[in-house]
């Protein structure tokens, strides 16, 4: 009920339609005296505490006025309500408090500058004036009201409207007496057409557990780090010239407890933790890990850009996996999305009405493929929100590296379009795009020694990992796409059929060092009916599981950085599935067993090998010996640094060459230091551990010297050589003719231990498929 005489400022506020409460409320001169109102729709009275009296209610009204002299009440005051079952609260009035953020704030976010609007944006504990409350902001240029509701409110947004900040287009209110854990949303007005509906917070750091989908107030960061060694390490961290293998996770599927529920980060952590690091991969990358309301996207369909998901436990939960993984020599990679977002009501699609966060053209703002939207990354504010977002994740949960998804989807504006806006220039590139992944990458690098941020980039667009100031994109390294999709092609060939295809292995060295390249065997290559990589494998279980020994012993002998999908390290028999945990049971048999030993001592060969790692994206690091030899579906090639070498061999066929003669750069012995086709792996067994291979003084294939190897079944062997000792006789008659201060020490080379390396393929600098999204919520 309203009063026909009330003043129509009022009116709108009771209405909750007023573009700014504090013009109302609070305390305001009036005359020589003050007038203090408040708004309390469920309050029967409400009391001036530091006065003691009572405000007088505006009949028909929620509205309660006190008018006094300005001695009576401080500027800082408390009221004191009750509502009609008797219910006591008392609290400062929030419409007392001045404007708590900094002008210099607005104005960095509407520059599209600040690249720490997470510090005033959302909610935060905070202080004002010795009080204690939260303090929330959020961005709506197009609302005509902002409410905080919650359940400290009733969800009700008269309570607690907010204070416009101006041309900004920010809104902001300080609560005090709320505190961490409190439930919150934005109600928003839109100005235009007065619909009002309800939104999480953009800038929420935590989020309820789906399908719940309110935020939650968090609590100050008090968590005590212990990864400051880490941390000081990375700085230093030359990962172009150190190895560097990547186990990926979904953390909802790796492991699951005894009732198929989620485990906690705590527990993830030391599990594992443990297992990554028996299995001698470097770092973990984690699909992404930020809110999302539904299972089946995987995390790629986020609406909470700064909140770690509440599946696995509370932000200090993640904070203590960081901390754990970073104390145990792992780090850590999140998959990170700034392509494109759900269209879900309480996320980030017209947020106050309008399009805010997606652009307003159809054409440039929605992916029709995958049922989201796109940023529009031209507007600063939306920059703004990306650009904290990823050094929220390197500085708040201190993450190693950011793999950015779908990156050639956000550099085409025709990318997956029939209908489509040219840029400026009649051209297809999105310039805006362009841009903001230029800064995003100078940003990170500048601001986190060390830390890598990833494209997955599935076409040609040159440049990628070049630095900007050379008009590259500037990122750390690219997916080798292409590499995977040949690799893979071929594999899947009938033995008898390779030698038709053999251009599928050998194009990745006419571009293999344009770019800073990863080889992924990732998530995208295991879903939607692809089949597991072992059913990719052509042939009966032994030559499948032969097949897979030896396309990993390619990989991780190929130059790149190497990436394995959780599951294809031992060799999973089924398609991934994010509703349930791995296959772990099949490590009961001794196929499996023999490719999860593989991996792990392909990783430690890798780690421990500067000539596999160190020139991985240089031509100094590679030499083919032959890779015309179609006919027998062999290639052979020399992995090296400086004048440390390994000569690697791969046979595509089930058919086991004897007497195979390759070319070598040096005299000496070699030593089989890795075989695939081990029994100890599940292989047959055929190999030269037992034979002394000594290189001959015959030239071969452009080399002085020549071997003659036993190259076993569709499998890869590795070579390492070493000189041999000279005969004492010799070694006397030379002590007589040199002079004692002209001697040389010989230094015998001991062969590498075996290790395992971490899986991964690459894609190649033509074009390659984009990955398949799920479809959105």
């Amino acid at each position: 009920m309203t009063s026909p005489q009330l003043n129509p400022e009022l009116q709108r506020l009771i209405e909750a339609r007023h573009h700014d409460p504090f013009a109302l409320l609070g305390r305001h001169p009036q005359d020589k005296k003050v007038v203090v109102r408040a708004h309390f729709p469920y309050a029967e009275e409400v009391v001036l505490v530091e006065a003691n009296q009572p405000l007088e209610r505006i009949p028909n009204t929620d509205l309660f006025e006190w008018h006094g002299k300005p001695s009576q009440v401080p500027e800082r005051y408390q009221l004191r309500w009750r509502d009609s079952n008797g219910n006591e609260s008392t609290a400062h009035d929030p419409y007392c408090f001045p404007p708590q953020i900094a002008d210099f704030d607005l104005y960095l976010f509407g520059e599209g500058k600040h690249w720490h609007a997470y510090r005033f944006l959302g909610a935060h504990p905070h202080v004002a004036d010795g009080v204690s409350g939260v303090l929330f902001g959020v961005w709506a240029p197009n609302a005509e009201r902002v409410s905080v509701v919650g359940n400290f409110n009733r969800w009700d947004g008269r309570c607690h409207p907010m204070r416009g900040r101006g041309a900004s287009g920010i809104w902001e209110l300080f609560i005090p007496s709320l505190c961490a854990g409190d439930l919150y949303k934005f109600e928003l007005r839109n100005r235009n057409s007065g619909v009002v509906f309800l939104k999480a917070d953009p800038y929420g750091q935590h989020f309820e557990m789906r399908p719940s989908t309110s935020t939650i107030v968090p609590k100050a960061d008090t968590y005590v780090w212990g990864d400051s060694e880490w941390l000081e390490k990375r700085k230093n961290f030359d990962w172009l010239h150190q190895p560097l293998s990547v186990y990926e996770v979904h953390l909802g599927s790796w492991r699951r407890g005894w009732e198929g529920e989620f485990i906690n980060y705590r527990e993830l952590a030391h599990q594992l933790v443990d297992y990554v690091k028996d299995m001698g991969f470097t770092h973990i990358e984690l699909l992404p890990i930020t809110e999302h309301p539904f299972d089946g996207s995987w995390g790629y369909q986020t609406i909470g850009y700064y909140a770690p998901t509440s599946r696995f436990g509370t932000p200090d939960d993640f904070r203590y996996f960081m901390d754990y993984c970073h104390q145990q020599d792992i780090g850590v990679i999140l998959d990170w999305v700034p392509a494109h977002f759900p269209k879900d009501a309480h996320g980030l699609a017209r947020f106050d009405g309008e399009p805010l966060y997606e652009h307003a053209d159809s054409r440039k703002g929605e992916h029709l493929d995958w049922g989201t939207l796109i940023f529009n990354y031209g507007r600063y504010e939306v920059k703004n929100f990306l650009l904290s977002s990823a050094l929220y994740w390197l500085e708040e949960f201190h993450i190693d590296g950011l793999r950015v998804d779908a990156v050639a989807s956000m550099l085409y504006l025709d990318y997956s379009r029939k209908e489509w806006v040219p840029n400026q220039y009649g051209g297809r590139e999105n310039l805006e795009a362009i841009d903001f992944l230029r800064e995003l990458n100078t940003v990170v690098h500048s601001e986190h020694h060390g830390a890598m941020v990833i494209a997955e980039e599935s076409t040609s667009w040159p440049q990628v990992t070049r630095p900007t100031y050379l008009g590259g994109l500037g990122f750390s390294l690219k997916w080798n796409m292409g590499w995977m999709n040949d690799t893979l092609r071929y594999i899947a060939q009938n033995p008898i059929h390779r030698k038709y295809h053999h251009d599928l292995l050998t194009f990745s060295m006419l571009y293999c060092f344009t770019e800073n390249f990863m080889l992924p065997f990732s998530h995208d290559e295991v879903v939607h009916g692809k089949g597991s990589m072992l059913y990719k494998m052509p042939g009966d279980e032994w030559q499948r599981f032969a097949n897979l020994r030896l396309l990993y012993t390619y990989m991780f002998t190929h130059p790149g950085k190497k990436l394995l999908f959780m599951g294809t390290e031992f060799g999973q028999g089924t398609e991934w599935n994010e509703a349930s945990s791995l296959d772990w049971y099949v490590l009961e048999y001794s196929f499996h067993q023999g490719m999860q030993l593989l991996v792990k001592d392909l990783n430690r060969l890798y780690c421990n090998s500067p000539a596999l790692y160190h020139f991985e994206f240089e031509w100094q690091g590679f030499q083919w010996i032959d890779c015309h030899d179609a006919e027998q579906s062999i290639i052979s090639y020399i992995r090296k640094q400086d004048d440390d070498f390994l000569v690697v061999i791969v046979n595509f066929t089930p058919v086991p060459r004897h007497g195979y003669r390759i070319g070598v750069p040096r005299e000496g012995r070699y030593t089989e230091v890795l075989n695939s086709d081990s029994h100890y792996y599940g292989g047959s067994g055929v190999g030269n551990g037992d034979v002394e291979l000594i290189a001959e003084e015959r030239p071969w294939m452009d080399n002085p010297y020549s071997i003659c190897v036993t190259v076993p079944p569709l499998s890869g062997i590795v070579l390492k050589p070493e000189l041999l000792p000279q005969p004492e006789s010799v070694a006397a008659s030379a002590e007589e003719e040199i002079a004692p201060e002209e001697a040389v020490a010989v230094v015998e080379v001991v062969p590498a231990a075996t290790t395992p390396v971490a899986v991964k393929d690459t894609p190649d600098p033509v074009i390659a498929e984009e990955e398949s999204k799920p479809a959105a919520a």
